[in-house]
């Protein structure tokens, strides 16, 4: 039996938020199985977002070219109609009306996210503003979006989130943002299961992502060296762990039986057998159940 190197050859998706961290390691991903991808954002290398991080989209869509794929940066705020859906015009014209895959990562929330204080005591306006980047963006952008895929009557959309159970996530504004992106994949597959389209969710364990390493002081090349300020971060994984997993949702043929769950890299390297880079399979959920749970309860039962 061979396996397919390239099996999202001639598959196009479109991947919001995919200038950094989760987002980037999924667009590189679906590059590296042979996908042409559309990378979104507001960073690119002509214009930053209010986060001034010096990742970009162009970077992005060279990683993915240089992954195999092919790569397109198109500079887009998630958050205006307008331009998604100018955004899908281009997509349309230029791939003949065709898009296989949505990912739908468009975050930016972590200098919004009062870990602090309880809802009394936060900042209103910044916990609104959380919310209509972190959830409104989602639902503006699969509105153009998935026509294009009901049309093909075919498809996968991927909803990125934190969890997948029901716990608590520390903070109303952050967890409401989050447990909602699951909502909305559940609301997603039931609207579109009849046209042969998969809605799902998903989430990375303790994810290494750009902004986690320079937390820790480190990079990728020597990432352990932050296992000393927290033993947790040995059981962290890179973004290409997550943009595999999405991969090989994307290439399962069968992918329609799972419309509807909030999935996890921990759940679905056993069933498709993906490492991370460095070979590992890093299992959080397993490591939270043997070394966290006692302290801070059970993650919960998948929803």
């Amino acid at each position: 039996m061979t396996i397919d190197a390239r099996p999202l050859a001639g598959k196009v998706a479109l991947v919001a938020g995919g200038t950094r961290g989760g987002g980037r390691g999924i667009a590189v991903e679906l590059g590296a199985a042979g996908a042409t991808v559309y990378v979104t954002g507001r960073s690119s290398a002509g214009e930053r977002s209010d986060l001034a991080r010096p990742e970009t989209i162009e970077q992005t869509a060279e990683r993915v070219t240089a992954a195999g794929g092919l790569g397109i940066a198109v500079r887009t705020d998630h958050s205006r109609p307008g331009e998604v859906q100018a955004l899908i015009h281009q997509v349309t014209a230029e791939q003949d009306g065709q898009l296989d895959i949505l990912v739908n990562s468009v975050w930016g929330g972590d200098p919004l996210t009062d870990w602090e204080h309880p809802l009394w005591e936060q900042e209103l306006d910044t916990g609104l503003r959380l919310l209509r980047q972190a959830v409104e963006t989602h639902i503006i952008t699969s509105r153009y979006a998935l026509p294009l895929l009901v049309a093909r009557r075919s498809g996968l959309v991927v909803e990125v989130t934190d969890g997948n159970t029901a716990r608590y996530r520390g903070s109303l504004f952050y967890d409401l943002a989050k447990s909602a992106v699951i909502r909305l994949a559940v609301a997603q597959a039931a609207e579109l299961k009849p046209h042969g389209v998969a809605a799902v969710a998903i989430t990375p364990g303790f994810l290494r992502s750009e902004a986690m390493l320079e937390h820790f002081g480190v990079t990728e090349a020597n990432w352990r060296d932050g296992v000393a300020q927290d033993p947790n971060f040995a059981h962290s994984e890179t973004p290409a762990y997550l943009g595999r997993a999405v991969a090989a949702l994307a290439a399962d043929p069968n992918v329609l039986a799972k419309t509807g769950r909030a999935l996890a890299t921990w759940g679905l390297y056993r069933e498709y057998g993906f490492t991370d880079v460095d070979g590992s399979q890093p299992d959080f959920a397993a490591h939270w159940a043997e070394n966290l749970a006692e302290e801070y309860g059970p993650l919960g039962e998948p929803l």
